[in-house]
C-alpha cells in the first residue's frame, strides 16, 4: 500500500529526532580518554602567551589551533579581515602581528569609543551587528571580505543576522568564523544545522559511467562547514564548483571471479563479503 507522502514526512522527521537524541546520548556515554602529550603552541598562542601588558586579548586557549588551521594560508597577503567585536583592541595587534603588514583590518564594535584604535590599516566602524539596516549601510562600501571574526555580542539573533549578511560578501577562499557559541541548546546550533544540511543535497543523475549532481548556488561557492568545541567556521570555494561527480576507475567489479555466486543465483558459493 502506498504511504501518502505527509505521513513519510512525519516518519522521516521523527526519525531524525530520535537519531538526534540517539547521538546525543552516545556522546555523553563517551568514555575513551585521548593519550595527553605535549604540543607545539602556534605563532598566535606564542604571541598570546607574550603578552603582558598593552592592549587586552580575552581567547579560550583551544581556538589559536582553529585560527592557525584555517587563516594560515592568508599569511603574509593583502587581505581584508572583518572582526565585530574589538573590545579592548588587543586582538587586532594580534591579527596584523600574524597576517603580516599587509592585512587590512576593520573592526566592528558598537561603543564609540573603539575609535581610538584606529590607524593606518585599520579601520573601526561603530555600529549593531544584530541590525541588518547597520550593515546594509555599511557593506555596500567594501569591496570583499577575506575573514570575518564574530566575536560580538553572542546573542544568536546577532550571529544569524551578521552570518546572512556578510557570508554572501566573502571572496573565494575565504574564511567566516563564529566565536563563543556555548551550549549544546544554544539556537545557533540549529541555525547551522540546517545551513550546513544544504551542502549535501542530492540529485543524482548518470552520466557516462559517472553518478553526477548538478551542485546547488550553496554547494558551488561552500566548500565546508567545520565544527569545533564554541566555535563555528565555514570556508568558501576558491573557484565555484558545478557538478559533484561520483566517477568510477579499473575495470573489476565485485563480484569479478568466475563461478562466483551471486546471491539468489542458486548456485553454492558465496563472493567473500556477499551477504547470504
Amino acid at each position: 500500500m502506498l504511504v501518502p507522502q505527509p505521513i513519510r514526512r512525519a516518519r522521516k522527521v521523527a526519525a531524525i529526532g530520535r537519531q538526534f537524541a540517539r547521538g546525543r546520548r552516545f556522546g555523553q556515554q563517551l568514555s575513551e580518554v585521548v593519550p595527553s602529550g605535549d604540543v607545539t603552541p602556534t605563532q598566535l598562542e606564542a604571541y598570546f602567551d607574550a603578552l603582558s601588558e598593552g592592549p587586552g586579548v580575552w581567547k579560550w586557549r583551544h581556538y589559536f589551533d582553529v585560527y592557525d588551521r584555517h587563516f594560515r594560508k592568508f599569511v603574509g597577503r593583502p587581505v581584508t579581515v572583518l572582526e565585530i567585536g574589538v573590545y579592548s583592541g588587543g586582538s587586532i595587534e594580534m591579527w596584523r602581528s600574524y597576517l603580516g603588514p599587509q592585512a587590512r583590518i576593520i573592526g566592528v564594535d558598537i561603543e564609540p569609543a573603539c575609535t581610538a584604535y584606529e590607524r593606518p590599516g585599520v579601520d573601526i566602524v561603530i555600529g549593531d551587528q544584530g541590525d541588518p539596516e547597520f550593515w546594509s549601510s555599511f557593506l555596500p562600501d567594501l569591496d570583499g571580505i577575506d575573514i570575518v571574526i564574530d566575536d560580538g555580542g553572542h546573542l544568536f539573533g546577532q550571529q544569524i543576522t551578521t552570518l546572512e549578511a556578510l557570508l554572501p560578501r566573502l571572496n573565494p577562499g575565504g574564511v567566516y568564523v563564529c566565536e563563543d557559541v556555548h551550549g549544546e541548546g544554544n539556537v545557533f546550533h540549529a541555525y547551522m544545522g540546517g545551513l550546513q544540511g544544504n551542502l549535501h543535497h542530492w540529485a543524482q543523475q548518470e552520466v557516462g559511467t559517472d553518478s553526477v549532481h548538478e551542485t546547488t548556488p550553496f554547494q558551488s561557492s561552500v566548500h565546508s562547514v567545520h565544527v569545533y568545541p564554541y566555535v563555528w567556521v565555514i570556508e568558501k570555494n576558491e573557484s565555484r564548483v558545478d557538478r559533484l561527480v561520483a566517477a568510477k576507475r579499473g575495470s573489476r567489479w565485485q563480484p569479478f571471479l568466475e563461478g562466483i555466486r551471486v546471491p539468489g543465483d542458486g548456485s553454492g558459493s558465496a563472493a567473500p563479503g556477499a551477504s547470504r
